[in-house]
């Protein structure tokens, strides 16, 4: 198993390069390897997996009701939405099933539901229902007045996206990936029939080459002598609401989508938490992941009628993130064979829900650019730590704490996390290289407290692991 943080890249060869450890570049590694034959290197330019797109999201696992019928979008949604939530079973990954309202406040919404309705079924989704107010408020009593019906759709999930990437780098560097952190990718030059991949820590050189880059897929293609479309990174911001709050909503509150997305939501987290957001601004800065007074005033006017009472709920968090948005409502994924390259870009928020079905058929493209990707194999189950706050903490195993006594010793008491699970995350496969990565690792220091009471004694495990 190997993880690099520092030091010289590999001077050898691979036999398949992936730049881009969110959720869909973690996703296509972990694809990869099912074929043993095959080398393969996961390139990172920060420090962990998942740390863009990835980590700052909705954390919904669609059904892909509403997406355009016949795109690509659509059918790898509706494809991963049955994978992942597979896979998240026999993993360990946090879903709630709660489902989803598309809530009409106006005539014009209301008369829009029909068509979304008939959207689905074209998407292959027949579940959906339409609901009166009456049935609306039975199921929402706390929703704000004035709403004139929905659309229910009752197969949309929550789930947790950390350990959603996670899981996949991690069974990708078990099963032989070898994963390059702190690794961004300035130059891509091509010489004897190999990309060369310029890095801060040297050269990387691989015969095929996957660019799963996010918000600079489209620099990297350009490197390739690409110009198929400019990723406009679209900041999202959200306002993370306590605990507490979590009985104000049932299902995931919707509005009715327009152009710039699916709006400003409601949504419960497998945290524990209410979400209220996003925002959906095109920026020009793809490192503007920064929360701003308008955008945050502008969310509490949106949720003043969403969720009247959620304004008087206590704010845990707020946080940032960038989509990669392209000219065209779809996803960019493009095989160049005679380069040997294939660019897989414009991944936007369903990215998530899509993602195991992307990397499925980005190595079928893979076996069209001429590549033997050799015999696949089933790859062993990876189990990893349930963050979600509806299933049971290892404190609350007796026979485990019994057999461990640091499972019984809380740490974050806010997100009930114990020293045993500290541990755990730091001697992972892929470890955490901050407290941030042990956060998303674990929860420590993500309550209500924000670290407050709990911060030192985590900082103290995690130096003390020589981390």
């Amino acid at each position: 198993m190997t993880v690099t943080a520092n030091g010289p890249l590999p001077s050898g060869s691979y036999d398949v390069a992936v730049v881009g450890a969110g959720v869909v570049g973690c996703a296509i590694a972990r694809e990869l390897a099912r074929r043993p034959r095959l080398r393969v290197a996961l390139v990172e330019a920060q420090d962990d997996v998942g740390q863009g797109t990835s980590k700052a999201n909705t954390a919904i696992l669609h059904t892909g009701f509403d997406a355009v019928p016949g795109s690509l979008e659509a059918r790898l949604v509706r494809e991963g939405a049955r994978r992942l939530a597979a896979y998240a079973a026999e993993s360990g990954i946090a879903v709630e099933p709660v489902g989803a309202l598309l809530v009409a406040w106006d005539e014009e919404q209301l008369a829009a539901l029909p068509h979304l309705a008939g959207k689905a079924v074209r998407n292959e989704y027949g579940d959906t229902r339409l609901i009166d107010p009456p049935e609306l408020y039975e199921r929402e009593p706390h929703l704000g007045p004035g709403a004139l019906g929905a659309l229910h759709v009752p197969g949309e999930s929550i789930i947790c996206p950390w350990t959603t990437t996670l899981a996949y780098a991690t069974q990708a560097v078990r099963h032989g990936v070898d994963l390059h952190l702190n690794s961004p990718v300035s130059e891509v030059s091509r010489r004897d029939g190999a990309h060369l991949l310029t890095t801060p820590r040297g050269t990387l050189r691989t015969r095929h080459l996957i660019n799963a880059a996010g918000l600079h897929a489209d620099t990297l293609d350009r490197h390739l002598g690409h110009h198929d479309f400019t990723v406009t990174p679209r900041r999202g911001q959200l306002i993370v609401f306590d605990k507490l709050a979590r009985d104000l909503v049932h299902h995931i509150l919707l509005p009715v989508p327009t152009a710039l997305g699916k709006g400003v939501l409601v949504t419960p987290t497998v945290y524990g938490n209410l979400l209220l957001g996003p925002t959906a601004e095109d920026l020009d800065d793809k490192r503007a992941s920064g929360s701003t007074a308008e955008g945050l005033a502008l969310l509490r006017e949106k949720g003043a009628r969403i969720l009247p009472a959620l304004l008087g709920e206590e704010v845990t968090a707020v946080y940032a993130g960038l989509r990669a948005a392209t000219e065209q409502d779809d996803y960019r994924i493009t095989a160049h064979p005679e380069q040997a390259y294939i660019t897989v870009g414009g991944i936007r928020s369903t990215g998530l829900t899509a993602s195991m079905a992307i990397a499925a058929h980005v190595t079928a493209l893979l076996a069209d650019t001429g590549l033997d990707l050799g015999p696949a194999k089933d790859l062993d189950p990876v189990r990893m730590p349930n963050l979600g706050d509806a299933h049971p903490r290892p404190h609350q195993n007796a026979q485990l704490v019994a057999a461990d006594p640091e499972y019984g010793t809380l740490v974050c008491h806010c997100e009930r996390v114990s020293r045993g699970e500290i541990r755990d995350a730091l001697a992972s496969t892929v470890p955490p290289r901050n407290l941030d990565g042990l956060r998303r690792r674990t929860r420590a220091r993500a309550g209500r407290c924000q670290g407050f009471y709990c911060g030192a004694a985590v900082r103290e495990l995690f130096e003390g692991a020589g981390a």
